[in-house]
């Protein structure tokens, strides 16, 4: 007996895959569109960064490059480049930490030991639909530096869709990261 799906009525969504966005984006498909990221599927275009977001994120990146050169610790800091977390997740973080910067294509997300979101106007995005996405892939650890609050939410730890540890860290005090060993990271520039 052969199987057949049921169908479905109405209109659906298409997932979009990674190998997808790849095709799509070597043909200049996304060339008008600046930075897109592929989130459960789902193509976002993002916002532009203006700067209180650029100041943000390049002082902690060059803040978390010399505490990782301080202590010795050999993991590469990158920007808003794009990691491979599943089929239908390629998110760009804004800083990304991880053991495999050279190579073809994006980062392979289990190279990855923290990665970093400066929210400006996304921070229900950023604690809500990334964090799950971010917890799901796996990923160790995830700050998102809220620039209205002036706080960096630490997140660690993932279980099945959600972080089981979350901790706020004021601007001006030291965060201290919870699954690198040794990185502690100034805040008081930002």
């Amino acid at each position: 007996m052969n199987y057949h799906a049921p169908v479905e009525l109405g209109p659906q969504p298409v997932r979009l895959k990674v190998k997808d966005v790849v095709l799509l984006d070597g043909g200049g498909a996304f060339r008008d569109y600046g930075r897109i990221e592929l989130i459960e599927g789902e193509l976002l275009y993002m916002n532009a960064q203006f700067r209180p977001h650029m100041f943000a994120k390049d002082e902690l990146a060059y803040r978390i490059r010399q505490a990782l050169e301080a202590n010795g610790v050999d993991l590469f800091v990158g920007t808003e480049a794009s990691v491979h977390l599943s089929d239908h997740d390629l998110p760009q973080p804004d800083i990304i930490l991880t053991s495999e910067a050279r190579g073809d294509g994006p980062v392979p997300g289990d190279s990855v030991r923290l990665l970093v979101e400066v929210a400006d106007t996304t921070l229900d995005h950023d604690l809500g639909r990334k964090a799950t996405m971010y917890a799901s892939a796996r990923v160790a650890e995830y700050w998102v530096v809220d620039l209205n609050g002036r706080v960096i939410h630490q997140l660690a730890n993932p279980e099945g869709v959600q972080f089981s540890r979350h901790d706020e860290v004021p601007f001006g005090q030291p965060i201290v990261a919870i699954t690198i060993p040794g990185l502690t990271v100034a805040t008081n520039r930002l």
